[in-house]
C-alpha cells in the first residue's frame, strides 16, 4: 500500500471544523495527527481512513484527496477500540 503523506488540510469553516469541535477534536489535534499516521486504509468511495497520535490521544481520521500531498477533512473523531487495537499491534511489530 502506498503511504499517504498529509502535507496540507482543507478546512471549510462552516463544515469540516464545526463537525470536529462536534466530536471535542481540534484543529491542532487534526493536523498534529496528519502529520503522524500510524495507519491507513482507502475505504468507499475512494475515502482514506486513517489514525494518527496527537500529543494526548489517537485521533480516527476520514480524508478525501483533493491533490498530491492535499487532503479535505470530512471528519475526525477519538479512535474507536478496534482502531486502537490495530495500532496496538502495529506498534508490537516494530
Amino acid at each position: 500500500m502506498t503511504r499517504i503523506v498529509i502535507r496540507e488540510l482543507v478546512w471549510v469553516e462552516s463544515r469540516n471544523l464545526r463537525h470536529i469541535q462536534k466530536h471535542n477534536v481540534s484543529k491542532d489535534e487534526v493536523e498534529e495527527a496528519g502529520r503522524n499516521l500510524i495507519y491507513h486504509q482507502q475505504g468507499r468511495r475512494g475515502l482514506y481512513l486513517a489514525v494518527g497520535r496527537s500529543k494526548l490521544r489517537l485521533i480516527f481520521l476520514v480524508l478525501n484527496r483533493e491533490g498530491a500531498g492535499k487532503y479535505y477533512l470530512i471528519t475526525a473523531r477519538d479512535a474507536g477500540k478496534n482502531e486502537r487495537k490495530v495500532v496496538y499491534e502495529k506498534e508490537q511489530k516494530k
